[in-house]
């Protein structure tokens, strides 16, 4: 059960298709299937259902997947332990972060990673951010670039890279009656009428649903969206008024058609950062690049 078995195991894995996850194994798809069947052979039991038109994982599947993970951090933490004497770290790491955190914080990130470890490689995967803590916990990245939540699981290290306000925004034009230029904290009646542009879930969303209950407000939720950058589209139609990170606005191609809309009192601020299981510090490759988010 060599580590190219288990890394053409975890291509299919992420993309639940022979086609694209044999380009991304660089592999046939023949050989791709002959490695799944081995791989199958050797442990007696079934790792994928799979026909002519879909291929999802068997519970049996994503138990493996799990050791397959973790097999192949071992494997790369001992061979770097190995060459540690020849002073060159070689391997892929993976990244996981908003598009917003991949334009405004990787971009200096990996300005410093490549010069001083050209023989480390980057996988990025780039999402909801709600979803990152999630990934670096079950073993899909090493690492991901989300907000500190209230709470950080005992297993993950932090480090802190950024803070962004948490604002309300407005459209600048064309903006639905029911928009006033400002709205008192406590004006309920002022609250009524005004569509707001929320995340569906997440920090922002818990902080925002606080906010309100603080002031003993009910909102009226016009949309839900998954990603801040759709609720800046939105806002900037004119549909309603949003909450997002400041930092997405500053790098949103929308920017300059909307507002910050001022309120009191203001919302927490995020804390962006980077996340890792504490144990994948041991992993040379994975330690070489959180040593470079150190101001």
């Amino acid at each position: 059960m060599t580590p190219r078995l288990l890394e053409q195991f975890l291509a299919l894995t992420e993309t639940l298709h022979f086609g694209r996850a044999s380009e991304a194994a660089n592999v046939s798809h023949s050989a791709l299937s002959r490695s799944i069947r081995q791989l199958e052979e050797a442990v007696g039991t079934r790792l994928f259902d799979r026909d002519n038109r879909s291929v999802t994982l068997t519970s049996e599947g994503r138990l493996f997947e799990s050791y397959a993970r973790s097999a192949l951090d071992s494997w790369q933490t001992i061979r770097q332990q190995l060459h540690a004497d020849t002073d060159s770290l070689e391997g892929e790491i993976s990244l996981y972060c908003s598009v917003t955190a991949s334009i405004s914080i990787l971009f200096d990130l990996l300005g410093r990673l490549r010069p001083a470890y050209p023989g480390i490689d980057i996988k990025l995967h780039t999402g909801n951010p709600e979803l990152a803590i999630a990934r670096v916990l079950a073993g899909d990245e090493d690492f991901a670039i989300a907000a500190r939540p209230s709470v950080i699981p005992r297993t993950l290290a932090f480090r802190p890279l950024q803070s962004s306000p948490l604002v309300f925004i407005a459209p600048r034009e064309h903006a639905v009656a029911e928009i006033p230029a400002r709205v008192p904290a406590r004006d309920k009646e002022a609250w009524k009428p005004v569509p707001l542009i929320l995340a569906e879930s997440g920090l922002a969303r818990d902080r925002v649903d606080q906010w309100f209950k603080a002031i003993r407000v009910t909102p009226r939720i016009y949309a839900q969206t998954s990603g801040n950058e759709a609720i800046v589209s939105m806002v900037s139609l004119g549909l309603g008024v949003g909450v997002v990170p400041k930092i997405v606005l500053d790098n949103s191609p929308l920017s300059a058609k909307v507002k910050i809309w001022p309120v009191t009192p203001e919302l927490e601020p995020y804390h962006l950062g980077l996340f890792t299981q504490s144990r994948r510090l041991q992993n040379p490759l994975v330690q070489a690049f959180w040593d470079l988010t150190v101001p």
